[in-house]
């Protein structure tokens, strides 16, 4: 085998394992951020129940090699800063905040990172 020859085969090779991985992180981001979705739902505080409801993922971007996923309120957005960190209310006082996506993004972080551990490996 010439030189070459061996340097395209390897090329090729080490295209394939790249998006071998690629694909397999992409995976897992996506199973990471639903799930992530769905602990922000469960923790989330319930007055009508719509707030906690509204939480869902989307990819916002993905080629063959990144993908970026929005986890988002889609019912109630503008209450997601204030019931996290807490509020004034509008006759005086305070109204706390109930930590639900600080927890969430910080497991979901831990996560990803021991699972791309695994993948690399």
């Amino acid at each position: 085998m010439k030189v070459d020859d061996l340097a395209k085969v390897l090329t090729k090779e080490l295209v394939g394992y790249r998006q071998e991985i690629a694909d397999q992180i992409k995976r897992e981001v996506k199973a990471v951020a639903k799930d992530t979705a769905q602990q922000i739902k469960n923790a989330a505080p319930r007055d009508s129940g719509e707030y906690a409801a509204g939480w869902d993922s989307r990819v916002e971007f993905e080629n063959e090699s990144d993908i970026r996923i929005r986890i988002y309120n889609k019912k109630k957005p503008q209450l997601s800063h204030l019931l996290e960190n807490g509020h004034a209310k509008v006759g005086g006082g305070r109204v706390n905040g109930k930590a639900h996506i600080g927890p969430a993004e910080q497991k979901a972080e831990r996560k990803l990172l021991g699972k791309v551990k695994v993948i690399i490996q």
